[in-house]
C-alpha cells in the first residue's frame, strides 16, 4: 500500500525490537522513514535488516543523550525532506536493581537516555510541526510508568516521567494541530531484557539484596518466550495512530498488560504490593 501523500516519520532506538519492527512495517506500507541509530555498528546492523526485508530505510545517528547529535539528526531530515510528520520516541533502556544498590550517577543517566533524550527530539520537532500546523508525536512509555514493580524503580519513574509530560504536551499542542499520544506495552518480544543494566553494587556482588536479584534474574532469565507478542503488534497500532484524526491519549499493549492495571485498581494495595513482591523475588 502506498501512500499518496508520504508521510516523513523518525523513530529513535530502531536497531532493533519494536523501533526495527515499526520501522520496516511503515517503510512497507509507503511512508518515508528515517531511522535512529546509536553508532555505525547499529546503522550497519539497520543496513541489513531494511535489504534482507526488502524496504528502503534512511539511517540516521542519532544519540538521544547529545544535543548536538539531536540537532544534526534533525536538520538532516529537514533538509531533505523539509517537513516531518511522526516523531516516535522508542529509544531506551531499563536500569535494574534495588534502590539503595543504584548510584546517583546510574539514576541520572537513567533519565538522561529515557526522559531528556525524548525532551530533546520534542524540542527540536515541534517548532517544525508548529509551523506545518500538523504532526504526531507518540511516547513509547511502559505499564511500568503506571505499576511501580520492584527492582526497577528508577526505570518505573523515568517512564511515569514522560507520560507526565506526553499528557501535558497533549494539551499544550492541540491549538496548532499536533497529536500527542502515549504507547504502554508490557510483555512484548524484544531485546530488552539483554539490554538491561544491572546496578554496579549488584554486580560487584557487594548488595544486600544479592539473593533476591539473583532470584529475579534467575525467574526472568526462565520466562517462556512464547508467551511475549511480536512487536509487529506495536508497529500496526502505530500505524493506525498516525492515520486517526483524534488518537486517544495512551494505547496500553499487551499480553497482561489490561489485567496488571485492573488487578492494580481493583484489588487492595498491601495484597497487590504482597503479590508483586512473592513474584519478583520469592517472600
Amino acid at each position: 500500500m502506498t501512500q499518496i501523500n508520504k508521510k516523513i516519520v523518525l523513530i529513535t532506538g530502531a536497531s532493533s525490537g519494536i523501533g526495527l519492527a515499526t520501522s520496516i512495517y511503515l517503510a512497507k506500507e509507503g511512508y518515508t522513514v528515517y531511522s535512529g541509530a546509536l553508532n555505525d555498528y547499529e546503522k550497519k546492523e539497520l543496513d541489513e535488516k531494511a535489504i534482507k526485508n526488502n524496504v528502503e530505510l534512511k539511517i540516521v545517528q542519532i544519540n538521544v543523550n547529545d544535543d548536538d547529535s539531536v540537532k544534526n539528526g534533525i536538520t538532516t531530515i529537514l533538509n531533505n525532506e523539509n517537513r516531518i510528520d511522526v516523531l516516535i520516541n522508542n529509544a531506551g533502556y531499563g536500569l535494574t536493581g534495588f534502590l539503595e544498590d543504584c548510584s546517583m550517577e546510574e539514576m541520572k543517566k537513567q533519565f538522561e537516555t529515557n526522559f531528556f533524550g525524548p525532551m530533546r527530539l520534542i524540542k527540536e520537532t515541534l517548532p517544525i510541526m508548529r509551523e506545518q500546523k500538523s504532526g504526531y508525536i507518540i511516547n513509547i512509555s511502559s505499564v511500568f510508568g503506571r505499576i511501580s514493580f520492584p527492582i526497577t524503580s528508577i526505570y518505573n519513574a523515568s517512564k511515569a516521567a514522560l507520560s507526565a509530560v506526553t499528557d501535558a504536551l497533549r494539551i499544550e499542542t492541540a491549538p496548532f494541530g499536533i497529536k500527542v499520544t502515549t504507547i504502554e506495552p508490557l510483555n512484548i518480544k524484544t531485546n530488552f531484557h539483554k539490554k538491561i543494566v544491572l546496578a554496579e553494587k549488584y554486580k560487584n556482588s557487594d548488595s544486600q539484596y544479592k539473593k533476591y536479584m539473583d532470584f529475579y534474574l534467575n525467574k526472568m532469565s526462565k520466562a517462556s518466550h512464547e508467551r511475549l507478542s511480536d512487536p509487529i503488534v506495536v508497529a500496526k497500532k502505530i500505524h493506525q495512530i498516525v492515520n486517526t484524526e483524534n488518537p486517544k491519549t495512551r494505547y496500553t499493549m499487551v499480553k497482561g498488560a489490561t489485567m496488571a492495571l485492573i488487578a492494580k485498581s481493583l484489588l487492595p494495595a498491601r495484597f497487590f504490593e504482597t503479590m508483586l513482591r512473592k513474584n519478583f523475588f520469592g517472600v
